[in-house]
């Protein structure tokens, strides 16, 4: 029997910096604008995940759009964001055990690795977090803000509670329908993560390797300066 972490295999595939030059993809990079140290200015991910996303609104009507948060993610900004999650989660449940609190952590953010079997899908390039938008590049309600630690994060939330947003939960099942028909999965717990080729999707779709490994990237005044694919 197969060890069930799925091998990685890199494909070599470009890593590339998004622009606008679509007309309805729209670059908000979240963590850079929220000053978090070591981050980007822009969003990379690889050439697959970008080609996808331009598929994917050939499958949404014409008055919306997408707009990416997050995408390629340099280590210290996963080390970052991981330790300060769990500091909100240890001041907003201060009767969990330290395992408690690692454990509901990882489920909002994944431990900064860059091991195959523990990669963080953010570090591969193969990872975008995004929410549907208007023409002139607003975010359409999804439910809850980006990031924000709440249930609702969990993409099904207001499918089984339709009656508390019946506009989010339409607009979630248009992303994930979009999402997934030209190849994403979803993570289950953020309406607004997707995955392309990593480990968290070969995972998903039960594939036995993964095309993306983990990307180090060299980070200058907020830009990758240099990279390499490990």
């Amino acid at each position: 029997m197969r060890d069930s972490t799925p091998a990685i295999r890199e494909n070599g595939e470009p890593f590339i910096q998004t622009g606008e030059e679509h007309s309805r993809i729209f670059v908000n990079p979240i963590y850079y604008h929220q000053k978090i140290p070591n981050n980007l200015q822009a969003i990379y991910v690889r050439q697959g995940v970008y080609e996808r996303l331009t598929q994917a609104l050939l499958l949404l009507s014409k008055n919306y759009s997408l707009i990416l948060y997050d995408g390629y993610r340099p280590f210290q900004v996963q080390q970052f964001l991981f330790t300060s999650f769990s500091k909100q989660i240890a001041q907003s449940f201060p009767h969990f055990t330290e395992q408690e609190i690692e454990r509901e952590t990882r489920k909002y953010v994944a431990f900064p690795s860059i091991e195959h079997a523990h990669l963080a899908p953010h570090l591969t390039g193969g990872a975008i977090d995004v929410t549907l938008g208007d023409l002139d590049g607003n975010a359409l309600n999804l439910g809850t803000a980006f990031d924000e630690i709440s249930e609702k994060f969990a993409t099904r939330y207001f499918e089984q509670h339709p009656e508390e947003d019946w506009e989010a939960c339409v607009h979630r099942r248009l992303l994930f329908n979009c999402m997934t028909m030209v190849g994403f999965t979803n993570y289950s717990e953020e309406w607004w993560h997707y995955d392309f080729n990593n480990v968290s999707w070969a995972g998903r779709v039960g594939a036995q390797e993964a095309s993306y490994g983990a990307v180090e990237a060299k980070i200058q005044d907020n830009k990758v300066k240099e990279f390499r694919l490990l």
